[in-house]
């Protein structure tokens, strides 16, 4: 059973993606509810469907302290919230005996990095940091291919991308 901790934008994939891992979406947090219209109906499928429409029995919170605190059966939580409440996220529910699976960036520092670390040791919970591009089959067939040796013994690696894809800014 899966609580998602920020479901727009970046959040809905990573929540739909959960979802078709085999998870259970018990619990949906976002700022914005949006089951409310004063707060603007986010849709997130040209449907016109939202999140809370797709995942209908899961319980909607506003605020992740709480969502966390009152679903005791919640065995992880996703992290795609604005960077800046990635560490405080994914401490709090790694103190509750939560998997975790946050965004890029995890922390906002080499020491919030480190606590995450020692928390997830502390409290015998998984953590993933995503990273889309190095998460799927291209990247990990690349890896098996230099640790087999395949190439020879790698001593330089010129890399490039094509990010971002998507318009940025205004």
């Amino acid at each position: 059973q899966v609580g998602c901790i920020g479901v727009g934008g970046k959040g809905h994939t990573d929540t739909m993606a959960t979802a078709a891992a085999g998870a259970a979406i018990v619990a949906l947090c976002d700022v914005a509810d949006p089951r409310r219209p004063e707060l603007g109906r986010r849709k997130t499928a040209k449907s016109g469907e939202t999140i809370a429409d797709h995942f209908k029995d899961a319980r909607f919170f506003t605020d992740y302290r709480e969502m966390i605190a009152t679903m005791p059966g919640i065995d992880a939580v996703t992290v795609s919230t604005p960077d800046h409440h990635h560490f405080h996220a994914s401490m709090l529910a790694m103190r509750k005996g939560k998997h975790v699976y946050c965004q890029k960036p995890i922390s906002h520092s080499i020491w919030e990095a480190r606590r995450l670390a020692e928390a997830a040791v502390q409290y015998k919970v998984q953590t993933q940091m995503g990273n889309q591009a190095h998460a799927g089959e291209p990247i990990r067939r690349s890896v098996e291919l230099i640790r087999a040796g395949v190439l020879g013994r790698v001593t330089e690696v010129h890399a490039w991308t094509n990010r971002p894809i998507w318009p940025q800014g205004m």
